[in-house]
């Protein structure tokens, strides 16, 4: 079997940038609204975070707030994001869908792990059309726990994965890969960051060079 490969998506394959400012304006206006919460919308403290679990997310952005304000603004960011997305606000990475047919063509095995929400994830699969490649598509939801190498295992445990790639942008990709003894390749794209790319095995900046680096190896 060729190696697996374990695609994050956000800031990957789906450009979440595109519909990250009007989503979490439009729920922080909700706080506004019932005078929750004072200022501008920390969008940039998101940006600088962006990868991490959603509990983590609140957890930052709101650290004054309770628990339960916190599931409530999720579910409502969740709404937005979904919302924007069935509005055609957001878009996949240009050569997403090129590399996709690509891998799959060539008997590649393709799989989304995401710190996403099932339904938000299932919404960009579907309005893309992205089951046309894609095996299947494992949430942060889908574990008892809020680690991504944990959940890159249940990928690798479920499908009898010898060896596989993980592509994503941000540390927690890597590190995934690194404890699951996959390579990995980071996106140098809108969330990414320097420092944590380094940690990367591979880094491109377009998703076609994937296919360049496969064709130089196979």
């Amino acid at each position: 079997m060729k190696a697996a490969m374990i695609f994050d998506m956000d800031g990957t394959l789906f450009q979440t940038d595109r519909i990250l400012k009007a989503s979490l304006h439009d729920t922080f206006q909700l706080l506004r609204d019932e005078e929750m919460w004072e200022g501008d919308t920390p969008l940039e403290k998101y940006r600088e975070i962006m990868g991490v679990p959603l509990s983590d997310v609140w957890r930052t952005l709101l650290p004054l707030h309770p628990l339960h304000t916190h599931e409530r603004v999720n579910e409502v960011f969740q709404d937005k994001l979904i919302q924007n997305i069935l509005d055609g606000m957001g878009a996949l990475y240009p050569h997403t869908e090129d590399l996709l047919a690509y891998l799959s063509e060539r008997g590649f095995p393709i799989f989304v792990a995401s710190n996403g929400y099932p339904r938000y994830l299932e919404t960009i699969v579907e309005y893309y059309g992205l089951d046309r490649w894609i095996l299947s598509c494992y949430s942060i939801e889908d574990i008892d726990s809020e680690d991504k190498g944990q959940l890159i295992r249940k990928v690798k445990v479920d499908h009898d994965l010898s060896h596989g790639i993980v592509i994503g942008d941000r540390r927690s990709d890597f590190k995934g890969a690194e404890a699951n003894e996959f390579l990995s390749i980071g996106c140098a794209f809108d969330f990414s960051q320097e420092n944590e790319l380094h940690e990367a095995d591979i880094v491109v900046g377009d998703l076609i060079e994937i296919r360049e680096y496969l064709e130089k190896v196979k």
